[in-house]
């Protein structure tokens, strides 16, 4: 009977730190591809010659911010 409780009560600990390990993670991931890898592709691009995609794509991310902000 111990077992039982032990084991049930071990998933449900476990289980908690796994969802908050998945949500802690996906922020870091978000505030990675933000803050590094968009600026970096958008200088990729500028590099590149490819600035009829960049400008357009800086401008949508900049609305998009812009309204996140106005919230």
């Amino acid at each position: 009977m111990l077992t039982l409780i032990f084991t049930i009560l071990m998933f449900v600990v476990f289980g908690k730190l796994l969802i908050f390990a998945i949500k802690a993670s996906w922020g870091i991931t978000k505030f990675v591809v933000s803050v590094i890898l968009l600026p970096l592709a958008l200088i990729g691009l500028v590099i590149g010659g490819l600035i009829t995609i960049a400008l357009p794509l800086l401008l949508i991310i900049g609305l998009i911010c812009f309204s996140r902000l106005a919230k």
